[in-house]
């Protein structure tokens, strides 16, 4: 049973309790032939598996949960379709939550009238003498041993069915420490109840409300946690609870019909009426309306849409009717992607969790080890009764040893601040970025499309003795409506514009060639069209020195200049205009003030590369650039210290996108500068690459925040509960406060990272749209 996602299979994880058990995953699913690596996140509990295209390595799902199981853990692959892992995620991680709520609340129910009736004299003078005044008082400790049992092995149950195996397979967990230690309080206190001339004299003594409120302790804590962590994920829930569950499907008639939203084939007429979402990704037929498209662009204006446009599935339909021919179903659509880039994110491994992993694959090994040498040390140096001191100190080491907190440090930030990122239209491709875009010393950006407004205007036609300004228009248009540049767009929407124009497509082109960054090349009717860079132009051997006072003029003024030739012979200059955005000036001049360097790297001329930086602030700028030198820039700009971030839009930065420490792509940009970028920005607004520096910053001091709370608890409380202050006149540690101890621990640690979901960028220039 072989997955269909190519290399890499997602797999849900049952029984997943601590840090421990998310290397012992790991080490699982990798030693399973044929994978190559295993990404395992506590806070999803799913599991990534990438695997060896090979044909004689195969892999199936049943081998992975073959070697889970083997492990002590049930997994459930997820398969490809409709449903992001995400949902299913989701609905187990849910119904898994409401599990440890009954079994908490059934616990708590249990253990309260042993708290109230034993516990109770702790505080209140004399609470013990007035039940000793009631009927069978003397019998009290039996009613305590059944109320004790049924909770041990009845919600408490859990713990052993998990703690037994892991233990005896030599990996032992939290389950285990949890079982063992209420395991032995119980044990004991059986022991003493029913065989006391078993013990040495002045031993015996009963501990159930210990077994009890610690089982009910960690069980409340876990009902907790798995709250906080569905908190944290609510952001993934926010984007799937967009994709309308049905559609109305235009039939042959005219008429339309009901359907599933999951029953949608491209190529389906679809009518979507005033106030509903657009069903899939298509393109307008009918109608015209205005489309509230801010969960994906975070913009909060609605965008005129009229037939020929295109719509994204999830966005709301606002004033009229439309009919949208659906193209992208299913997990092609936009959302779909945004869903699972969000989701791998999520599940990835930042550089700072190696040292957590060495520290918990140890963990439960050396606390099970502390637990065993205080037992005997109180055995052999405690007051008497000596036995009762050893059982309760080792039960407390064994209690309030919390490797979860370890294990959630790192997980539940990602989740969180890649949820929130997502919400504030940035897209983390790759949680890794988040600690790379920390470190970020350099910004480096292209020019047009991402600091410009990439919808160029062709605003001046120079021409030389022998061709007119139509004529040249034609052939340019003809070859550049092959071409994806701003630049081509602009000179085909001019050649269309003209009164009388024919279509730039009606004229057939041949032999056509482009060269990212420079220009293009190609037969028109005939003739040797070439169209692009005065270096292009110059590299094939075409004089411009007719042209080149104007260009250098036009240039200077920043605009960009497309020189034509026809038959190897200058024919014009095309100039052509690209304002900067509006929020171009604002995101240099919050990077700048936060201390990062910004450089510009643009294919275009020098005086025009110079004139858009001066108006934005940017004093390194890069010119007449060509794809493979922006990558070298980046290249060797990664030697000046920290990291370098590259952001770019278009076909021509997918090089230095890749080469950049963390490339980000804008969302409004070309699918392979985004397939090229770990970090994608929805809106097309560059002062988002602030944003998403500012989040990183945040969640990586939240991170470190969890990661010093869990190991400074667990390496000053573990010896407190081991009773190393009580011959120093210190307090020993009840096992019932060492639980509350454990219990807060994983509690903090998660609502610290919480905190992320209030993040707010503090230098915003726009109002930000979120996802609700």
């Amino acid at each position: 049973m072989a997955s269909e996602a190519g290399d890499e299979r997602v797999i849900l994880i049952q029984g997943m309790g601590c840090a421990s058990c998310v290397g012992r995953v790991r080490r699982a699913l990798e030693g399973v032939a044929g994978v190559k690596e295993a990404r395992v996140n506590l806070a999803t509990a799913r599991a990534r598996v990438m695997v060896e295209k090979s044909p004689s390595v195969r892999v199936d799902d049943d081998d992975l949960v073959a070697a889970l199981k083997r492990a002590g853990y049930r997994g459930e692959p997820v398969r490809p379709g409709l449903t992001p892992s995400a949902g299913t995620a989701s609905a187990r991680q849910e119904e898994d939550a409401r599990a440890t709520g009954r079994a908490a609340k059934l616990a708590v129910a249990l253990t309260l009238p042993i708290v109230v009736v034993d516990m109770g004299g702790h505080w209140l003078p004399g609470w013990h003498e007035f039940f000793a005044r009631w009927p069978g008082w003397d019998r009290i400790h039996f009613v305590f041993f059944v109320l004790a049992t049924l909770v041990l092995f009845g919600p408490g149950l859990r713990f052993q069915r998990t703690g037994w195996p892991a233990l005896w397979r030599g990996a032992p967990d939290m389950n285990s420490l949890v079982m063992l230690g209420t395991s032995a309080a119980w044990g004991y206190s059986v022991v003493s109840l029913f065989f006391p001339h078993w013990l040495p004299e002045s031993t015996p003594q009963v501990y159930f409300e210990a077994s009890a409120v610690i089982v009910s302790l960690v069980l409340v804590g876990r009902s907790l946690e798995a709250g906080a962590r569905g908190r944290a994920g609510r952001a993934i829930a926010a984007l799937m609870d967009l994709r309308p569950e049905t559609a109305l499907l235009v039939e042959d008639g005219g008429e339309t019909r009901e359907i599933p939203g999951t029953r949608v084939c491209p190529g389906d007429l679809l009518l979507v009426r005033p106030g509903a979402r657009v069903p899939v990704d298509g393109e307008v037929t009918e109608g015209s309306s205005h489309v509230d498209e801010s969960m994906i662009s975070g913009e909060p204006v609605p965008v005129a849409k009229k037939p020929g446009d295109q719509v994204v599935g999830g966005t709301v339909n606002q004033s009229g009717a439309i009919v949208v021919r659906a193209e992208q179903v299913g997990g092609d659509t936009v959302l779909a992607r945004i869903i699972a880039m969000v989701e791998e994110a999520q599940d990835a491994r930042l550089p700072v969790q190696a040292l957590v992993d060495r520290v918990t694959r140890v963990f439960v090994p050396v606390v099970l080890a502390i637990a065993a040498v205080t037992f005997m040390l109180w055995l052999w140096l405690g007051p008497q009764p000596a036995l009762g001191f050893a059982v309760v100190n080792a039960v407390a080491v064994l209690i309030i040893a919390c490797p979860c907190a370890m294990g959630l440090a790192t997980p539940v930030s990602i989740l969180t601040a890649t949820g929130r990122g997502a919400e504030l239209g940035v897209f983390f491709r790759r949680g890794d970025a988040l600690q790379r875009l920390r470190d970020a010393a350099l910004v480096a950006f292209d020019k047009t499309g991402t600091l410009t407004e990439g919808r160029p205007e062709l605003t001046h036609i120079e021409t030389v003795e022998g061709f007119s300004g139509d004529e040249v228009l034609d052939l340019a248009a003809a070859l550049e409506r092959l071409s994806e540049h701003p630049v081509a767009g602009a000179i085909v929407a001019a050649a269309a514009a003209r009164p009388g124009a024919s279509e730039p497509a009606s004229t057939a082109v041949e032999r056509f060639v482009s060269h990212a960054g420079f220009g293009v090349v190609g037969q028109v009717g005939g003739q040797t069209v070439m169209a692009g860079s005065d270096r292009f132009l110059e590299s094939e051997g075409v004089d411009l020195s007719p042209l080149a006072q104007r260009a250098s003029q036009a240039a200077g003024q920043g605009s960009t200049t497309v020189f034509v030739a026809v038959d190897g012979r200058t024919a014009a200059l095309l100039v052509v205009a690209d304002k900067p955005k509006p929020e171009a000036k604002h995101a240099v001049q919050t990077l700048l003030q936060n201390g990062l360097r910004v450089m510009m790297i643009s294919g275009d001329q020098e005086a025009a590369a110079r004139a858009v930086a001066a108006e934005l602030g940017i004093s390194d700028v890069r010119a007449r650039v060509s794809p493979e030198n922006k990558a070298q820039v980046v290249r060797e700009s990664r030697g000046q210290g920290g990291s370098v971030v590259f952001v770019g839009d278009g076909i021509n930065d997918a090089p230095a996108l890749a080469e950049a420490d963390v490339g980000i792509a804008l969302g409004t940009g070309t699918e392979i500068a985004i397939e090229s970028a770990e970090v994608v920005l929805m809106s097309g607004d560059p002062s988002k690459v602030a944003v998403a520096i500012e989040l990183s910053r945040a969640a990586l001091r939240n991170i470190r925040q969890n990661l010093f709370w869990a190991f400074a608890y667990n390496a000053a409380l573990l010896p407190v509960a081991a009773g190393v202050l009580y011959p120093l006149g210190g307090p020993l540690l009840s096992p019932v406060f060492a639980a509350a101890a454990m219990a807060a621990s994983s509690l903090c640690v998660v609502g610290n990272s919480l905190r992320l979901r209030r993040f707010q960028p503090t230098a915003a220039p726009n109002p930000t749209t979120e996802i609700s």
